[in-house]
């Protein structure tokens, strides 16, 4: 049974699993409440890993025991299920291998956390507010897809079913591992429905990717918050709350706004703007500090940050282009349907290259 050389660091893993298990078990385990929650946590962070390296050994096990069957047995009939078999055994080990490479990657700290997300209408006056409109979608059906939660915090539409700003938090486990690529500029190339012409134009938009924050992590001064109320405001004046119930907060030191109207609740949407808040200020710092130890030469798919023209929406020829990795996929439509996968995992596949080398685990 041969193990690549790269996972036999999951042994050290499950040494780790099997001594943690052993010190839960024993009889004076919750004396120290916070030592004993700490380590249940730990627990469960290396569940999974301990469960897939397991499989994975039995697998090359069995998969070696079959493999002795086809070479060793004189039966027709035994050798050729022996050989199915195997051939159903490379296809589990395989996909073992895959989960196993993932957990070996380099992990973004910030990967497991909710995000917040922006959109902003660009060039392109209301026809870039539609396509802010189209994007906002395109994430609302790769939320359902991938089994996160979406909230809206702030909307500001246009009579025409646009959006010249959209904020909202996407909730679930890993959901800032698979939407940090799209911080930047979308271009889209379309006829608009405004056109009488039929002359296709070129507008933008921006996207804004900010990790959600602890609030232990960001030590707000209150006395630096400067809170405005009002009432809630729509296209064309409907869907107009009576009550104030929108919230502006203000950082005085740093100038930077957040707006949340989208809860009943005057209470619900200053707890949420906060959080807005808390996000914009933690990645401000972390910028700052990135870009004094950083060398100059940067990541555009590592460091998910703003720039121009990340990717181009082209509807007369049916692609969408990423201009960061160079990849071009020819099922626009299904792709503004929440269709993502394949240029999340495409991303993630480049992040990986750039933090390694160009070398792969295996």
């Amino acid at each position: 049974m041969q193990i690549k050389p790269a996972y036999h660091a999951f042994d050290a893993v499950v040494s780790r699993y099997e001594e943690l298990t052993a010190r839960l078990s024993a009889p004076d385990a919750m004396r120290d409440m916070t030592d004993y929650l700490a380590k249940t946590a730990e627990l469960g962070s290396l569940d999974e890993q301990v469960s897939t390296y397991r499989s994975y050994c039995a697998l090359l096990k069995e998969r070696e025991e079959t493999a002795v069957l086809a070479r060793e047995t004189k039966d027709a009939a035994l050798r050729e299920m022996a050989n199915e078999e195997l051939a159903e055994l490379e296809i589990k080990k395989s996909a073992l291998e895959a989960t196993l490479d993932e957990y070996l990657r380099p992990k973004d700290p910030h990967d497991a956390r909710n995000v917040i997300m922006e959109i902003r209408a660009g060039a392109g006056g209301e026809e870039a507010a539609l396509f802010a409109a189209d994007l906002f979608r395109m994430y609302s059906m790769y939320v359902q897809k991938n089994g996160f939660q979406i909230d809206l915090t702030y909307t500001n539409p246009t009579e025409l079913g646009g959006y010249r700003e959209i904020d909202f938090l996407i909730e679930g486990k890993g959901a800032y591992s698979r939407f940090k690529y799209e911080s930047g500029v979308h271009r889209v190339q379309r006829i608009p429905t405004t056109e009488s012409n039929g002359k296709i134009q070129t507008s933008t938009v921006t996207v804004a990717v900010l990790p959600e924050v602890d609030e232990v992590e960001v030590r707000i001064n209150p006395q630096d918050i400067k809170m405005e109320s009002c009432k809630s405001s729509g296209a064309g004046g409907q869907h107009i709350n009576k009550t104030e119930s929108s919230v502006r907060l203000t950082h005085l030191p740093t100038g930077i706004v957040v707006e949340c109207q989208e809860q009943r609740s005057q209470l619900k949407n200053r707890e949420k703007a906060l959080k807005m808040l808390e996000a914009k200020l933690y990645e401000r710092e972390r910028t700052e500090r990135d870009s004094k130890i950083a060398s100059e030469r940067k990541s555009q798919v590592g460091t998910g940050e703003r720039c121009e023209r990340i990717r181009t929406y082209n509807f007369p020829q049916g692609r969408v282009t990423d201009h960061r990795i160079g990849l071009t996929l020819y099922h626009l439509e299904k792709f503004l349907s929440g269709d993502m996968a394949e240029m999340v995992d495409a991303l993630r596949h480049a992040e990986f290259e750039e933090k390694n080398g160009g070398s792969q685990s295996e």
